[in-house]
């Protein structure tokens, strides 16, 4: 007698024979709440006009993540000037407040209450074994001790356990990048953000420093 698959299981498989334009379709149709207006949108406006680049946090209290929207910020002047998107993305309320009015974050915020997101894109989650381990992992030590050099905190509130990742999007709808969490340190530097949306870091770089000269031409 043949077997039916659960519901989840099922949506499992059908993932997995996914390509990722499909899977883009897919989660292009997810609503997610704007914050802190609560407007929902489909997550597919946010690459109609533009290119895109959504972080999505484990949770808006982790150090860690704190941290890592930061640095990504940035990169808000090269975006700017490159007509790209920064979304930040998270599974949840809890510690929204103060993550907005830490003004860490420079791009928008959104919250994917049902993890529909996170669930179709695969993001994974730590067993509870996994998550008292991390606390003991070297790499997440050391950005955690970043932060607080920053004088970034955090609290323990909210689901401990889900991973995050980072999605680079063209305008229209092509990922450039998709990266997913194997552990709550790993996370894309910026460099290989700009490589992926064909910016020339060095050459932004160059844009934004003042002419120089020498003596003899300043004296002309």
């Amino acid at each position: 007698m043949a077997v039916v698959p659960s519901s989840d299981v099922y949506q499992f498989i059908l993932r997995r024979c996914m390509s990722m334009s499909e899977i883009l379709q897919t989660i292009g149709e997810n609503q997610v709440k704007h914050f802190p207006t609560g407007e929902e949108v489909q997550l597919k406006s946010f690459w109609a006009d533009n290119d895109v680049v959504i972080y999505f946090l484990r949770r808006y209290g982790c150090p860690v993540c704190r941290w890592l929207a930061k640095n990504i910020s940035r990169l808000q002047p090269i975006f700017d000037s490159n007509n790209v998107k920064l979304v930040g993305m998270s599974p949840q309320t809890q510690g929204s407040d103060e993550f907005l009015k830490s003004k860490l974050f420079s791009g928008e915020l959104y919250i994917d209450e049902k993890k529909k997101c996170y669930k179709d894109l695969e993001y994974q989650q730590y067993s509870f074994f996994g998550a008292l381990m991390a606390l003991k992992d070297k790499d997440t030590q050391f950005l955690s001790q970043k932060a607080k050099e920053e004088g970034i905190s955090g609290d323990i509130r909210g689901d401990w356990y889900q991973m995050g990742g980072l999605l680079v999007i063209r305008k229209g709808g092509e990922v450039l990048l998709n990266f997913k969490q194997q552990k709550g340190s790993d996370h894309v530097e910026n460099p290989e953000i700009l490589k992926a949306l064909g910016i020339d870091a060095a050459l932004e770089e160059a844009s934004d420093k003042p002419a120089e000269c020498d003596a003899a031409a300043c004296s002309m």
